[in-house]
């Protein structure tokens, strides 16, 4: 199948990046959100990408804003990925909402659409048995920024074909990105061993014993991390740790994955991260 044109849906953090990450490649690209404000700041940060990542990766092309959102149909409307060969999923990780959208997709797309479910936890057999096409849902769970990052965990549920995991790293061949495949269980890999780093963390925080920037100024000073846990949280969302810690803990019954207080405190504060302008760290500076 060619992919002459793949729908994103959410125009959070990460569908801005993945959606910057397909253009970059030359791939036409529908990106949906509800929220028109959403989708008018999803260009804006879209064009200040596309502007810097070049600088950041040499081997990303340099695109002319303008041209490349030509390849960028921005939409409130969930009809409008009907005219896709392959759809990514980026909603929050609530299960209620992302039952409601694999329903509508099944209807929506054709027979033969594969979804790539990027959630952070939810496990993808349980997306796949709501819809009629169980087969055609693999786990693709992409870092941010995506468009700097060489490598996505791919996730197999229980009926996934081989079919669908073909086409997943037909699309991730084009954007120049190895797919390591695992198993489906909630968390996957990368979720179940990082959430529990950036939990403990904030515990580290909220019994007083370091700072944030201690905490990572640790890991990054002495075990070479690039970001420490702390700075993770921020750039990923404190509200979507905090909603996959929820789905961690409920899948295992492991006290283990008990969300941390001052997590939930932050969040019910609005203190989301970088998309909030301030969460362990202030980035209201920056904007």
């Amino acid at each position: 199948m060619d992919y002459y044109k793949v729908g994103v849906i959410g125009a959070g953090t990460i569908g801005i990046s993945i959606s910057v990450d397909l253009v970059f490649h030359g791939i036409s690209t529908v990106l949906i959100d509800i929220s028109p404000e959403a989708l008018k700041k999803a260009r804006e940060e879209i064009i200040k990408y596309l502007r810097f990542a070049p600088l950041l990766d040499k081997s990303l092309s340099e695109v002319e804003p303008g041209e490349a959102l030509e390849k960028i149909t921005f939409s409130a409307e969930l009809r409008d990925i009907g005219v896709c060969s392959f759809i990514v999923e980026n909603i929050t990780e609530n299960w209620e909402m992302k039952d409601r959208l694999y329903r509508e997709l099944d209807n929506i797309c054709g027979p033969g659409v594969c979804f790539g479910a990027n959630t952070s936890c939810i496990p993808v057999t349980k997306i796949g048995s709501v819809t009629k096409r169980p087969d055609k849902v693999i786990g693709m769970h992409f870092m941010n920024p995506a468009f700097l990052k060489k490598a996505v965990e791919v996730i197999r549920g229980f009926y996934t074909s081989d079919e669908c995991l073909e086409a997943a790293k037909k699309l991730l061949g084009k954007l120049g990105k190895e797919a390591i495949v695992v198993n489906d269980l909630a968390g996957f890999v990368s979720n179940r061993i990082s959430h529990l780093f950036m939990n403990e963390a904030a515990f580290v925080v909220h019994d007083q014993i370091a700072s944030p920037s201690q905490v990572d100024e640790i890991f990054k000073k002495c075990f070479g991390h690039e970001m420490g846990p702390l700075e993770t949280a921020d750039l990923i969302g404190l509200d979507t740790v905090v909603n996959s810690l929820n789905v961690l803990y409920e899948s295992y019954q492991d006290s283990k994955y008990r969300c941390c207080p001052l997590l939930r405190k932050m969040v019910d504060a609005g203190l989301l991260g970088r998309k909030s302008g301030k969460g362990f760290y202030d980035y209201s500076r920056h904007k």
